[in-house]
């Protein structure tokens, strides 16, 4: 009988009791995660059902390549709903190399049983060196590690920018020709392979796609990059919090400035919101509480592919953007505010002139 914090192996409601959970909070966990997967609340039964038959579900199998460790960071410190708690215990993962506390001959052996024996989730955090020698763990490529397990999962998760699209080590001149999961593996595994771009992953996407995986026995739909539409399928700039700013024609032009203290938009300090698609203004980090733009800093444009070469430059200014009511039209920030001024005077002129018919018409307004 497996042994799990002392305890014999039992249903997951004991388990999160004993590890001070209480059955109120995993309901709200569950409540949070059929919002963030679109359901109703009809559905909060089904998912506790489904995470509370985790235990028997494939086991997950966690590769680390070419990246700094940040995503298995953000996961195992992340706060309450814990994805920690969620997907190491209940879906028990079998390797990650940050996380046990073996190492060499046993640990192969574990990874060893976990490929022989198959149907599980492949995580895959990092970029794949793609020349000989590059990036190696036990004698072997990383690029044919990747290539050893990708058959025998279930589903592929590629956590992070680093593995979607290669991240900040694919960056030019990218010496080891670093790529991403996608690019390795190739198009037989389209559809099986689920991109979780952004710089670290956030944990609750992570979570959710796998709830989704137990839920529905299959994965999210996809988008033309393989991420699930449900989580990128909007432009950050059309849920940031200081979107009225921009449209207003209201900028930071300069750290430490009072238009910064104001919270005005970073466009001119080069956000590149208008350009990323991701789910930070919604979801957030460190248990909601906030994330980069929040935090007073540009977005960098992490959740897009090839960010580190396409937005190089991080405190650059996009060359231009579209702003509401100019469709078809760009501007540069400095004839945005402008432009958002013209509109707000014909919309101050229509108002005055259907005051004026009204108060001909009816003899007062």
């Amino acid at each position: 009988m497996r042994k799990e914090h002392g305890l014999a192996t039992r249903d997951l409601v004991d388990r999160l009791r004993y590890s001070g959970v209480r059955r109120r909070d995993f309901l709200k966990f569950c409540g949070v995660t059929a919002g963030l997967l679109g359901l109703s609340e009809a559905y909060i039964p089904r998912i506790a059902q489904a995470i509370e038959k985790g235990t028997k579900r494939p086991p997950v199998v966690w590769l680390n390549f070419a990246s700094d460790t940040g995503c298995t960071e953000a996961l195992i410190k992340a706060t309450y709903p814990n994805a920690a708690d969620l997907v190491l215990d209940i879906l028990s993962v079998d390797y990650n190399e940050t996380i046990m506390a073996a190492a060499g001959q046993q640990v192969e052996e574990v990874l060893q049983k976990s490929l022989k024996e198959g149907n599980y989730i492949l995580v895959i955090e990092g970029g794949i060196p793609t020349k000989h020698g590059y990036g190696m763990i036990a004698g072997k490529d990383m690029m044919d590690i990747a290539k050893e397990f990708a058959p025998k999962a279930i589903a592929i998760l590629a956590v992070g920018s680093c593995a979607t699209h290669g991240g900040v080590p694919a960056a030019n001149p990218n010496p080891s020709a670093i790529k991403g999961v996608s690019a390795v593996l190739g198009d037989a595994y389209k559809g099986k392979i689920v991109n979780l771009d952004l710089c670290p992953v956030n944990v609750e996407v992570l979570v959710a796609v796998i709830v989704n995986y137990l839920l529905f026995k299959k994965l999210p739909e996809l988008d033309v990059y393989g991420r699930p539409k449900t989580f990128y399928g909007q432009l950050i700039h059309d849920n940031c919090e200081r979107r009225a700013h921009f449209d207003a024609g209201r900028f930071v032009e300069k750290f430490g400035s009072e238009e910064e203290a104001l919270g005005y938009c970073l466009y001119k300090m080069g956000c590149k919101g208008p350009m990323t698609y991701a789910p930070c203004p919604k979801i957030m980090y460190n248990d909601r509480i906030s994330w980069c733009v929040k935090a007073g800093a540009p977005c960098i444009g992490c959740g897009e592919p090839g960010w580190t070469d396409k937005f190089a430059g991080f405190y650059e200014r996009l060359p231009g953007v579209s702003i509401p009511g100019f469709k078809g039209v760009e501007f540069t920030a400095d004839k945005i505010g402008l432009a958002a001024g013209a509109a707000a005077a014909i919309g101050i002129a229509a108002h005055a002139l259907g005051s004026t018919k009204r108060i001909k018409k009816g003899g007062e307004e």
